[in-house]
């Protein structure tokens, strides 16, 4: 069963390289769509490009905002031809045993299936670190936590998009959420990815003048280092082109310092809400 890839990018020169190169050779097609980046972003998209031509279909389509990301999203579901997407946006990394793993069973069991759940490495402060599991509140089914829908079966019937980013989703013709469908048409795997949205992405959120800046969502916040035997997903390995910067950055102790007071605030207010909300 053929397999596309969803790429709705804007300024993130920092980690895009990792994550197409993490999944290129495990997929069929990549759509990688590029809204107005104003960094390094469409320059590297370019150069992966460059070697796999018939593999990426690359757009720079230009600014969006809340509404039209929706618009995009839909378009780039109408356009695509396999049976299955997958969802990568341009801060998220894979390890080859989980790609290879998700890849096999949509090939033996993809027709019996309409999505695919798997739990994230929410990196805060720099790769080092990661927030505690017991931080994630998604909930899909069972399974809590640092957890998401990344693959899809397009074959859905009526399978839409709607809502602004944010509250974006992927809804069935009877306007059902995918992810509150049966689960009997839902599995958990053991796959994990790594998933950067909440550290430095681009030159473009730092402070400069020549760069337009993108409001991220940048946490202030001490996260749990990783283990010293903890093994990184094989694509920050592997040589890279010299537009592309090494992810390897420690946090700064400006960083360090904001995160301390601000963290036990963090942990004391998730200990609340779990509180009132039974979680």
């Amino acid at each position: 069963m053929p397999i596309w890839t969803h790429s709705l990018i804007k300024n993130e020169e920092r980690f895009i390289w990792f994550s197409i190169m993490s999944v290129i050779d495990f997929v069929d097609k990549m759509m990688i769509w590029d809204t107005g980046s104003g960094d390094k972003t469409a320059d590297i998209v370019k150069k992966i490009y460059g070697k796999y031509p018939d593999k990426i279909d690359f757009k720079e389509v230009g600014e969006v905002n809340a509404e039209s990301y929706t618009g995009m999203r839909q378009k780039m579901l109408d356009e695509t031809k396999s049976d299955w997407l997958m969802i990568l946006d341009g801060d998220e990394v894979w390890w080859r045993e989980s790609i290879k793993k998700v890849v096999s069973v949509i090939k033996k069991r993809g027709n019996k299936l309409d999505t695919i759940v798997s739990r994230y490495y929410n990196v805060v402060g720099d790769i080092y670190h990661r927030q505690d599991e017991k931080a994630g509140r998604y909930q899909i089914g069972e399974k809590k936590g640092h957890v998401n829908i990344r693959f899809i079966n397009r074959t859905i019937p009526g399978l839409y998009t709607a809502k602004p980013h944010g509250q974006h989703g992927y809804y069935d013709k009877t306007n059902t959420l995918i992810q509150e469908k049966t689960h009997k048409r839902r599995i958990y795997l053991k796959a994990p990815y790594m998933h950067f949205t909440n550290v430095l992405r681009s030159s473009s959120h730092e402070t400069n003048n020549d760069v337009p800046k993108r409001k991220m969502k940048f946490k202030y916040e001490i996260g749990k280092p990783f283990p010293k035997d903890f093994y990184y997903p094989e694509v920050f390995f592997l040589p890279r082109p010299t537009i592309v910067t090494s992810p390897w950055h420690k946090m700064s102790t400006i960083f360090k310092i904001k995160s301390a007071f601000l963290t036990p605030a963090k942990k004391l207010r998730r200990h609340i809400l779990k509180a009132r909300s039974g979680y």
